[in-house]
């Protein structure tokens, strides 16, 4: 079973932004209750999604400058990554749905 792997402020560079695949960076915090609600989903996706886009989480309590400098406000966030950039965000317990048809626009 695939499983989101966590990043940091010293490790984003490497795992996202130099990464071949695409990536989703779940960005999350212990004390939000949405962000629980979302990490099953992305947990499923990691494995739907396993070997064809790389699964990261950001706890955004602990790594303050990644969260910053990509002007996240809220959480959770995810942010869909191809080529080093942003290409897809999603604010928000949102259903599995939709964050699939982020992740399928990032694979095209």
């Amino acid at each position: 079973m695939a499983h989101p792997a966590d990043t940091t402020d010293d490790t984003f560079d490497q795992d996202v932004v130099q990464s071949d695949l695409p990536v989703l960076v779940d960005f999350w915090a212990p004390w939000c209750g949405p962000c629980r609600m979302v990490a099953p989903i992305v947990e499923e996706l990691a494995d739907e999604y396993d070997g064809r886009v790389k699964f990261v989480k950001l706890n955004t309590d602990e790594n303050p400058r990644i969260a910053g400098q990509y002007g996240i406000r809220s959480i959770p966030t995810l942010l869909v990554f191809k080529g080093g950039q942003p290409v897809g965000q999603i604010i928000g317990f949102r259903p599995k749905s939709d964050l699939a048809k982020h992740l399928e626009a990032a694979l095209t």
